[in-house]
């Protein structure tokens, strides 16, 4: 068989519709493994002062807060990414340049939302 083969993905410039869309299907992952933190928060709260130290102390340790920052970061990525989804779906926001600002907008609020909520964490 003598099929013409795909040019490999390499060669191809990467779109910003792409990344966007490849970015909220693996923040949607992230959030769902992050809710095994979520879990252990509210049973180390329910299973008194000692299991809650513990919690704490990891959250408060490099990888805690690392992934605490992911987590941070691939929430509001998704919200926002989730909101231009229904602006899409109401029909507007559909040409090419409107979901290249849109693009460009969720990755600002989400650089500037995980910002100022960080900024907010660790100043008490």
């Amino acid at each position: 068989m003598k099929r013409p083969l795909s040019p490999h993905l390499q060669i191809y410039k990467p779109q910003l519709t792409a990344i966007t869309s490849i970015l909220h299907r693996a923040t949607g992952y992230a959030m769902s493994i992050g809710l095994v933190l979520f879990v252990w928060w509210l049973v180390a709260a329910a299973s008194g002062p000692l299991a809650y130290a513990t919690f704490i102390g990891f959250c408060a340790s490099g990888i805690g807060m690392l992934l605490l920052f992911g987590w941070t970061i691939a929430f509001y990525y998704h919200l926002a990414n989730g909101i231009r989804h229904l602006i899409w779906d109401s029909g507007k926001l559909l040409t090419i340049k409107s979901a290249y600002k849109a693009g460009y907008f969720v990755l600002a609020f989400t650089a500037v939302a995980t910002a100022v909520s960080w900024i907010c964490i660790l100043k008490g």
